[in-house]
């Protein structure tokens, strides 16, 4: 049997960053002791993805960093572009073999945190902390028990919401014949792509280089596509709208992001706790979702190391949850023309503070000031609305694949 101060269920951006911020000793806090148990190599893991987030300055994770921008671009439907200088800040992507390689060198020298490869089967609430029954690569059945628990696998069901829609993509990490890209500037949403009769759809283009960048079809809808549909969708987008020419596809990725404003429940027995995705770490109305892990793992962490109880906290504020209800339901009720309110907002609201805004971290006024250059109408009616929708369990046959932790 293992024991263990700490258990860390799933080794994606919400599991490695928690153990991370958990290696190692500093003095006069505790060192708690840690297991981290990562799905061995099957369905459980996730493919290849990519997170992206915006932060001034240097960041925790920066030699990880494929690629990071000082401006962004949008396009309205009409091609017009609405371009803004992001100031201190740095718009920021990594891939995730990145990432994992960076986190797992430092803990391999980590003298408190152990990974295991290994499938969880149960976890249960016992006297003082929580049992975990594991099944190793080879079979074995294990027993790990532990002090807290901190799941960040993919819930079995979304929660009942009055809205879902689904953040669902393709994308091609292409290399051109001929330099095509502007490699300062990222194409945060291109209008230019078919809309949907229901929600929106966007292109996404993240240069690394002249002739490098991913290009992604995105779509906020109530379903997602087939794989014949995504592909159809980023080569009609790849060719007939940026009109890239010949290029090669080195890889390619694929997501889905609930984007609901259901209640994603943090704490699931005494002392058993989800982080991450799972644990409401995703921005409902923009589906980012790395920025939320690091202010929520990182607070975990100081808890743990300061002995108090580490109640994952929400890391979005209940302000910008009601804010994102009312967009949500705009959106998917058709009243708010999604191009539109977008371009809207990014031509008439400083990049810097609008990325603020987005991320949660204005004020009251500011929050105030960016909403009265949204749509009022649209916006009132759906927040009117809103107190008698009734909350709705998710249909999973609205998805194609399980939703997945990328962003």
């Amino acid at each position: 049997m293992l024991d263990a101060d700490v258990a860390i269920v799933g080794a994606g951006a919400a599991g490695l960053s928690l153990a991370h911020r958990l290696a190692g000793r500093r003095t006069g806090q505790r060192t708690p002791s840690v297991v981290l148990l990562d799905a061995p190599p099957g369905p459980l893991r996730p493919p290849p993805r990519t997170w992206c987030f915006w932060e001034r300055g240097p960041g925790r994770f920066d030699a990880a960093v494929t690629a990071r921008w000082r401006r962004l671009r949008v396009r309205t439907p009409l091609g017009e572009a609405v371009e803004g200088d992001l100031g201190p800040l740095r718009y920021k992507m990594i891939r995730s073999d990145d990432f994992e390689d960076l986190v797992g060198r430092d803990l391999a020298r980590s003298p408190n945190v152990r990974r295991l490869p290994a499938t969880v089967e149960t976890v249960e609430d016992v006297q003082g902390g929580a049992r975990l029954q594991l099944s190793e690569p080879d079979g074995t059945s294990r027993v790990l028990t532990a002090r807290w628990v901190f799941d960040s696998r993919p819930p079995g069901s979304l929660p009942a919401a009055r809205t879902t829609l689904l953040q669902h993509f393709h994308g091609w990490f292409v290399r051109t014949s001929r330099p095509v890209f502007d490699a300062g500037t990222a194409d945060l949403m291109d209008f230019r792509t078919p809309q949907p009769a229901r929600g929106l759809s966007f292109g996404y283009v993240l240069p690394t280089g002249p002739c490098e960048a991913l290009v992604e079809y995105t779509e906020f809808s109530p379903r997602t596509l087939t794989a014949h549909g995504y592909e159809a969708a980023v080569r009609h987008y790849a060719e007939e709208i940026l009109r890239l020419g010949d290029l090669r596809v080195l890889a390619t990725e694929t997501g889905v992001i609930p984007m609901t404003d259901g209640p994603m429940p943090r704490q699931v027995g005494a002392s058993v706790f989800r982080i991450g995705a799972a644990g409401g770490a995703t921005r409902p109305a923009t589906g980012y979702t790395f920025a939320g892990v690091q202010r929520q793992t990182g607070a975990v962490a100081a808890a743990l190391r300061a002995g108090r109880r580490p109640v994952p906290p929400d890391p979005h504020s209940a302000r910008s949850r009601a804010m994102d209800a009312v967009l949500l339901r705009a959106l998917d009720s058709g009243r708010a023309d999604g191009p539109a309110l977008l371009c809207g907002l990014f031509a008439r609201v400083p990049t810097p503070r609008l990325l603020r805004f987005l991320d949660g971290r204005t004020r009251l006024h500011e929050d105030l000031a960016v909403g009265m250059r949204a749509p009022v109408g649209p916006m009132l009616r759906s927040a009117l609305e809103l107190p008698g929708l009734p909350r709705r369990p998710f249909d999973p046959a609205r998805l194609d694949e399980p939703p997945q932790e990328t962003a």
